[in-house]
């Protein structure tokens, strides 16, 4: 029987937008296009060229023939996987998933360290009337430069009176990057064991602190009969309401980078600038790609785990030398990814990358 996927590839009439769409077409091996038209005649791939692929979602969204050309790299991918032919490096952080759910392979007991080591005290989302679950990124819970995302967005909406728990140590990966590294099976015991537990505890709304955690929540799990939201939805509608303020001004030149996950794959785009456009004293200016148009800062779909084998400019290095030449002063995102591709780029160049709950905490 053809595959969906399959059926989806024969529609292709090789139009190029895809690959002329593609932040990685021209600079690494890496050709939808040719990848498409290969799996179509002759099924001969080499192992490696899937693996370039950021999982921006911009072929997808450019194919006038709905073909979905970034789905059918998972598939290709996972076939990989099943033959064993893949990285290293994406073994191993696959490996690390299966045994500590999650693919730096930090210790699962401390997952929730965070919030001890910042003097916090949230409850369980068991324990809360409202069942606001606030959800983590695995990078955001282990990494010593992201851990400061969800101590701060937890002390902004504390201040506010906004009530929410966590799942601590109970929380797993949300397999959003498992997924797109091929690893279906993986995913799908991630993706039940976090619905088993929303069940268990009635959560009735999660606010994720990462884009890919609300992407995979909000469409790769099916009906969850949940609200998902990124935690900028719901800051943007308390500036609006007047709930949440900011009083110290922040002088500084910030241009805003839209992450792909948050911007082109769900649309969400004002939200962040709005949060940005409250603050006093800051100036905000934008890339010429924005929006939907956003250069992908090539941390998704696995990348942070594999290292390309062949040397070219990287898009973190265009985007840090377009802001410098527009006079930024920051390069803000909202989403843990971006900030850990840019952030050496930038601190080489004298720039600061500073995710938006920093800046919101700078300034209240």
């Amino acid at each position: 029987m053809e595959s969906q996927s399959q059926s989806k590839v024969s529609m292709c009439m090789q139009c190029g937008m895809c690959s002329g769409s593609c932040p990685e077409s021209g600079m690494t091996p890496f050709n939808i296009r040719m990848l498409v038209r290969k799996k179509l005649l002759t099924r001969d791939i080499e192992a490696s060229i899937p693996w370039y692929c950021t999982s921006c979602g911009e072929c997808t969204l450019r194919c006038p023939r709905d073909v979905k050309p970034s789905e059918m790299i998972f598939e290709l991918r996972s076939a990989l996987v099943e033959e064993g032919e893949i990285p290293l490096t994406i073994q191993k952080a696959l490996e690390n998933t299966y045994v500590q759910k999650n693919p730096w392979g930090r210790p699962r007991p401390k997952r929730g360290a965070w919030v001890e080591e910042a003097g916090l005290k949230i409850p369980h989302v068991k324990d809360t009337q409202s069942k606001r679950l606030l959800f983590t990124c695995c990078i955001q819970a282990y990494d010593p430069r992201c851990t400061v995302i969800p101590v701060n967005v937890a002390k902004i909406l504390s201040q506010c009176g906004v009530e929410y728990g966590i799942l601590g140590a109970e929380e797993v990966c949300c397999g959003n990057e498992i997924r797109r590294m091929g690893e279906m099976g993986l995913f799908e015991d991630l993706q039940q064991g976090n619905a088993a537990a929303l069940e268990k505890y009635g959560v009735k709304e999660i606010l994720a602190l990462s884009p890919h955690c609300m992407n995979a929540f909000k469409k790769e799990y099916g009906d969850l009969g949940i609200k998902v939201s990124h935690y900028t939805e719901l800051l943007a509608e308390m500036v609006a309401a007047g709930t949440l303020s900011f009083k110290t001004p922040y002088g500084k030149k910030v241009i805003y980078h839209d992450p792909c996950f948050l911007g082109k794959q769900n649309k969400i785009f004002d939200a962040p600038r709005n949060i940005l456009k409250a603050i006093p004293g800051l100036e905000l200016l934008e890339f010429t790609s924005s929006r939907e148009n956003s250069l992908c800062c090539e941390g998704g779909g696995g990348r942070m785990f594999y290292e390309a084998e062949v040397a070219y400019q990287r898009n973190s290095e265009k985007r840090v030398l377009e802001a410098i030449e527009k006079g930024a002063e920051v390069i803000a995102t909202a989403c843990p990814f971006c900030v850990m591709t840019y952030e050496d780029p930038a601190t080489d160049k004298g720039l600061l990358v500073r995710e938006l709950s920093e800046i919101m905490m700078e300034a209240r």
